[in-house]
């Protein structure tokens, strides 16, 4: 990977001024891409409608949107490793575009998905996880905040994109809009990534000015990454039942899709606070302790939507939901980057978030599956609850793990 000259923090370019611009551009970049993440969500009711589907198969281009981007980040992510962040996200950003330019032509709920799962998937990959590893290459000291801003360009595009499309919706269609999408994201996206060009900087040397070093834990490498994977396959379980679909949620109640909108589109703006937040705490009391707090609010947070469905009650729960699990996700992030090799670092993250992917793709289709077999999504949010717990227990067994660590050197 190309590097810049220099030993310290500021002749790396790490902390510096470059570093917050840089990470301003792949905010923006990220909230712009991030359109392939949430698109679908939101003309999930309309495509069930056109294509004659019921809720499970209506979930499935979802599913696929979610396993191309989980395939993406690390395939994106060791690309990243080996040759800079912008070349792989040039490619991505094109395959966004005319991912949404090819679903608007399909005729079949089969040729939907595949646009969305090959195209669309796999292109917005490269505004996560690889992003989040390129940028963590860039800050030391503000880590924890850095990571989760970068991270919370995927919520901002949720907060952003699910109040825009209904209204385009509304007068042109999904076809016309997701054609609308697929130019816009070609026309903006390509520009701010060729922004990006300058290669990573090199980490200080450990014990010089700006220097982090790698903190210890008592699990190999390889026992770390399986440990991460259990608990962002569980918590992303969870937390699919309300994101995925508290649009058809609200329909079936009687609100409509545009109500439901607001309420996602609420739930990810609140995660873009609850992010940002467990930045400054991650940096303060650890990556590992904030995982814990966002996972345990995130369990209990479910529960109220099972007794709360009156249209301001759903509203008020859902900005709980929201700033109660916003920060969870990028957290393994900096676990990786706090336990592990920094030349590792796209391949590793990439990884861990493919599975917090994978958490979201099964978890989407799962609760879409249980509401055909119930009627109803009560059962939904317990499997989303039974889901949490078993990503509670893999963060209790790696806080012990790392208190080992840190007693073993004393």
């Amino acid at each position: 990977m190309t590097t810049i000259p220099g030993n310290t923090a500021n002749s790396a370019g790490i902390d510096s001024v470059y570093a917050w611009m840089r990470l301003g551009i792949s905010l923006l970049l990220a909230t712009i891409g991030g359109v392939g993440m949430w698109a679908v969500v939101v003309v999930l009711p309309a495509v069930q409608a056109e294509f004659g589907v019921d809720r499970a198969a209506a979930s499935m281009p979802y599913t696929a949107t979610m396993v191309g981007f989980a395939a993406g980040n690390v395939l994106v992510g060791r690309a990243i490793d080996r040759m800079g962040y912008w070349i792989p996200a040039l490619a991505s950003a094109i395959a966004l575009g005319a991912g949404f330019l090819l679903a608007s032509l399909t005729n079949s709920i089969l040729g939907f998905t595949l646009a969305q799962g090959l195209l669309i998937g796999v292109g917005t990959s490269a505004i996560f996880g690889p992003l989040i590893a390129d940028i963590s290459h860039w800050f030391n000291r503000r880590r924890g905040v850095a990571v989760t801003a970068a991270a919370s360009g995927s919520y901002l595009a949720g907060a952003v994109w699910p109040m825009a499309i209904p209204h385009v919706m509304q007068g042109e269609g999904w076809r016309f809009t997701y054609a609308a999408i697929g130019v816009f994201c070609l026309a903006t996206m390509v520009p701010l990534v060729l922004m990006l060009q300058r290669g990573a900087p090199r980490e200080a040397a450990q014990g010089s000015p700006g220097s982090r070093r790698v903190q210890p834990i008592s699990l190999s490498p390889a026992a770390l990454q399986t440990l991460l994977v259990v608990a962002g396959f569980g918590c992303c379980m969870a937390m699919s039942m309300p994101q995925v679909h508290i649009v058809a949620y609200c329909m079936d109640l009687g609100y409509g899709v545009a109500r439901g909108a607001d309420m996602l589109s609420i739930m990810l703006a609140a995660g873009v606070v609850s992010r940002i937040g467990s930045g400054f705490l991650a940096d303060r009391i650890g990556a590992v302790k904030t995982l814990l707090v966002g996972s345990v609010l995130q369990c209990v947070s479910l529960f109220f939507y099972i007794p709360f469905d009156g249209l301001v009650s759903l509203y008020v729960v859902s900005l709980v939901f929201g700033l109660s699990q916003g920060g969870i996700v990028p957290c393994y992030a900096i676990i990786v980057r706090d336990y592990m090799p920094a030349k590792e670092a796209g391949q590793r993250v990439g990884i861990v978030l493919m599975a917090t992917i994978f958490g979201m793709a099964v978890g989407g289709w799962m609760s879409g599956w249980i509401y055909d077999l119930t009627g109803s999504y009560a059962a939904a949010f317990l499997n989303g609850i039974a889901w949490n717990l078993v990503n509670l227990a893999a963060i209790v067994l790696l806080m012990w793990r790392a208190r080992r660590g840190v007693e073993a050197l004393a």
